[in-house]
């Protein structure tokens, strides 16, 4: 039997972006947060590197705005860079007081003026503001966050729910477009609940599970922007999908990714016989931003016909890599590869969605009542290509933004009254699950053929031509039999590769993560993609 819940806010997603949100929220409010499988399903949870910000007195705002721009190929917006890195210290300083264990420098001098935390460099970055946890921040920042929400009596956390539609006034019939709540599967019961809220809140991650190849967890799947999008929502810049460099390569590795940390510290880059390639493509060499190392990898695998490169730290001091990366390190050992001898063998792949949902600077959507923080949303900040660490940064700047002006709103806004139940009564359930895993199979690898690292006009359409029956098939299938987490996010992964593509055809040059060997060039002027949804999409 399906159930109603009611909360104040509702928080679809249950990472670093939906907990910043939930814990900076007042605690009179009822606060539910979803998850669709464990809580730390998430990827915030295997974030490796750490947190950009300006945190050393030899930093400046400036110096990581400057560098934020640098990296994101003319597409960044400015106001948006700067508000975030204006208040990334701010952030810092929050974690640190929910007690988030960042690793300590031994070396810091005068604790007055000096800064007490391990700062270290990556891509793109002109200097050390990378504050981390070893080599497991995502994971020390997760559990701590976590173990905070949990101690909050009016946070209310729901694992194993699948969000399958946002609930809004035009769906109902009503006049206006507010977002009302979401329609939510429970996994447990196989029943769909309906969630009221006054405030909705999207924090589900990214869409890199649309590729073959990624570093993310399984439930990357671009849920809330597949959601905004059917909800009446713009989605800009869909096309910059950030492949990481260094993803281990072994056959029984899956989506392990390698930190750009490694590099930061004196890791090389090389070709099965050793010799070193980056010098040749940049004068950053291996400290150049991630689309510029994950396209010469792929040029030199492409080359020599090889199945993989190396990334190499073997010559620094055993100790100094054990305590460093423990976690690489620990993970590698498992295959029988010891990084403090060996080069680690690597392989670029699918990492994080630059596009997303359109928000202003507090999150907020096109649709009145509907948030979208973290990797689903698209602030302006990450332009063309991300740089490294500012994804987290992102994550807690927005989710507080996000609750300081749901607190700013509470006052015009009403419980909405009971909703409508989710309507099963003209499905039934599937004896032919085979086309769901069939259909998933070969989304994520035409995506990965015809809308990777290097693209061309006519994979683009071979893309176009497939996603387009394969929506048709998908919708054929979700109107007869009853929904499952693997048809939600078939579905979504679906609506989300075909914003993908059409964002990428729009785009007649190269620029960032977007390489077309059909305008190689970069035009003269930078454009966002806007994609305008249509007036209702049911």
């Amino acid at each position: 039997m399906s159930q109603q819940f009611q909360h104040d806010v509702l928080v679809i997603g249950s990472g670093a972006a939906g907990l910043s949100l939930a814990l900076t929220l007042p605690g009179h409010l009822r606060v539910a947060v979803l998850s669709k499988g464990d809580l730390a399903n998430g990827s915030t949870f295997w974030a490796q590197g750490g947190v950009a910000a300006v945190l050393d007195d030899t930093d400046t705002v400036q110096s990581h705005v400057e560098d934020t721009l640098n990296a994101g190929g003319g597409l960044c917006h400015e106001d948006a860079v700067r508000f975030t890195v204006e208040h990334s210290r701010e952030a810092i300083q929050w974690l640190i007081d929910q007690g988030v264990p960042f690793t300590r420098d031994e070396h810091a001098g005068d604790e007055e003026s000096g800064f007490e935390f391990h700062l270290t460099r990556e891509g793109g970055h002109s200097h050390r503001r990378i504050i981390h946890a070893a080599d497991a921040t995502g994971a020390a920042i997760f559990t701590t966050l976590l173990a905070q929400a949990q101690l909050r009596p009016n946070i209310e956390l729901l694992e194993q729910r699948v969000a399958v539609d946002l609930i809004t006034e035009r769906r109902l019939g009503q006049d206006g477009d507010r977002c009302l709540g979401a329609y939510v599967l429970d996994r447990n019961t196989g029943e769909v609940d309906t969630f009221g809220a006054r405030f909705t809140v999207l924090a589900t991650g990214g869409a890199a599970k649309v590729y073959l190849y990624t570093s993310n967890p399984d439930g990357a799947c671009g849920d809330g922007i597949a959601m905004a999008w059917r909800a009446g929502c713009r989605v800009a810049n869909l096309e910059f999908n950030q492949f990481h460099p260094t993803c281990l390569y072994h056959p029984q590795a899956k989506s392990f990714l390698i930190t750009e940390a490694l590099r930061g510290e004196g890791g090389l880059l090389t070709l099965p016989n050793g010799e070193r390639f980056m010098p040749r493509f940049d004068p950053r060499e291996e400290l150049a931003p991630r689309d510029i190392v994950a396209r010469a990898i792929d040029h030199e695998m492409k080359r020599l016909g090889v199945d993989c490169v190396y990334l190499d730290i073997s010559h620094k001091p055993a100790e100094f890599v054990k305590s460093h990366f423990p976690t690489v390190y620990e993970r590698c050992l498992t295959f029988g590869i010891d990084i403090t001898r060996q080069p680690i063998p690597v392989v670029p792949a699918a990492h994080y969605t630059c596009g997303g949902v359109m928000v202003d600077e507090q999150g907020l959507t096109d649709v009145p009542g509907l948030y979208a923080i973290g990797e689903t949303s698209f602030t302006g900040l990450h332009g063309a290509n991300r740089m490294a660490s500012n994804s987290l940064l992102e994550c807690f700047v927005y989710g507080r933004s996000a609750a300081n002006d749901i607190v700013a709103r509470l006052d015009q806004v009403e419980m909405p009254q009971a909703l409508p139940c989710w309507d099963a009564s003209q499905v039934t359930d599937s004896d032919e699950d085979v086309i769901i895993a069939h259909n998933w199979d070969e989304l994520r690898r035409f995506m990965w053929d015809y809308v990777g690292i290097v693209r061309t006009n006519k994979r683009l359409q071979r893309a176009e031509h497939r996603v387009r029956l394969l929506l048709d098939e998908i919708d054929e299938f979700y109107s007869n039999y009853k929904v499952s987490r693997d048809l939600i996010e078939l579905r979504n992964l679906a609506q989300v590769a075909e914003l993908m593509i059409r964002s990428a055809m729009q785009r007649k040059e190269s620029r960032g993560l977007h390489y077309t060997l059909d305008y190689p060039g970069m035009l003269s002027e930078a454009h966002d993609t806007i994609l305008q949804p249509p007036t209702y999409a049911d």
